[in-house]
């Protein structure tokens, strides 16, 4: 390897996405540490990357870098940085463009490998191939391994916490019983387990004395959701709308466990070695999306023939009747969390 090395790391795309990153990149750092990681992403990603060693930020703004000039404008910056590797990790039509620039220079490139193929035929409707594919933070660190680096990524992550602010212990009061975080909602509907079915978890878990539940992520409606069972159930909080990414990522920190869905609350939690029962409908952890350090037994879900029958959740239930969440009993994510 070069005596300096900087590896430009690109993942644009969603919040989920992107923190699936961190724990790879921290566990990278800490094997190589003469490498520097220059992290290309959204601004408000930052704070996911902190425990990495060695490393520089260079948000990306989509308006500011708008269409083939814009992308070439942005290229040209991060050509400043010299680089001497680009580890792609989101293969999406803009970071192949900015790979196509950067073959312009005598430099490695690496790409992700998506299995797309594989994905297909994992979600397919007839003549499924029903097994499990390569987990996606594998596939993360196949990139930097590709680049030269004999890296050995390991599913395990390090149980941290971030301090409480006043803010925070204000609205969660001191830790003085278990805390469980509730992160139930997604981006597709059809990752999202029936909100009748986890109010019914939530009243199950209000009723056990010596817990504390917490409501995360969304937006208005979602917000507007969760202050009614906030409202309706005495140790419920909703958190929703009321702290900044960080703060919330603090509160995480300090859960005992987390529900969540195959979203992004999964890999948050994941950042700080906090245990997660995740739930599954349309999507499965066959596909590799399980947060890293999470273990399948605590992936809750239920075999049908026709599961899964996406590798994101974005489509709707061909059936008609969702049954993969429809028959998913409350009480086996209540048993659970015990």
């Amino acid at each position: 390897m070069p005596a300096r090395e900087r590896i430009i790391v690109i993942r644009f795309s969603s919040m989920g996405d992107v923190a699936m990153i961190a724990p790879v990149l921290e566990q990278f750092s800490r094997q190589y540490p003469s490498a520097e990681l220059v992290i290309v992403t959204h601004k408000k990603f930052e704070i996911f990357f902190d425990r990495v060693h060695n490393k520089s930020f260079y948000a990306f703004d989509k308006n500011r870098y708008k269409g083939l000039w814009g992308l070439y404008r942005f290229y040209s910056e991060l050509k400043e940085l010299q680089p001497t590797a680009i580890a792609d990790l989101h293969d999406s039509l803009r970071s192949r463009i900015l790979c196509f620039f950067f073959n312009l220079l005598p430099i490695k490139i690496a790409s992700l490998d998506k299995g797309r193929s594989e994905k297909k035929a994992l979600t397919r409707k007839n003549n499924k191939v029903f097994k499990q594919l390569k987990p996606t933070p594998q596939r993360y660190a196949d990139v930097l391994n590709a680049l030269g680096y004999d890296f050995d990524l390991n599913n395990h992550t390090v149980r941290t916490t971030l301090p409480l602010t006043e803010k925070i212990i204000s609205l969660t009061g001191e830790k003085n019983m278990e805390w469980i975080g509730v992160s139930p909602f997604a981006q597709h509907p059809w990752k999202v387990y029936p909100l009748n079915k986890m109010q019914e978890v939530i009243t199950r878990l209000n009723q056990q004395t010596g817990k504390r539940i917490f409501i995360f992520g969304g937006g208005p409606e979602e917000k507007r959701i969760a202050e009614k069972w906030a409202s309706a159930f005495t140790n419920v909080v909703s958190l929703i709308g009321k702290l900044s990414l960080e703060e919330e990522l603090s509160v995480i920190s300090h859960l005992d466990k987390m529900l969540t869905m195959d979203s992004a609350g999964m890999h948050m939690a994941s950042l700080f070695g906090v245990r997660c029962i995740s739930v599954w409908g349309a999507t499965h952890p066959y596909a590799g999306f399980l947060g890293i350090g999470q273990q399948y037994e605590d992936c809750m879900q239920i075999e049908l023939h026709c599961r899964p029958c996406s590798v994101y959740g974005n489509k709707p239930c061909w059936r008609g009747d969702f049954a993969c969440m429809e028959d998913l009993p409350p009480e086996k994510i209540v048993a659970a969390l015990q």
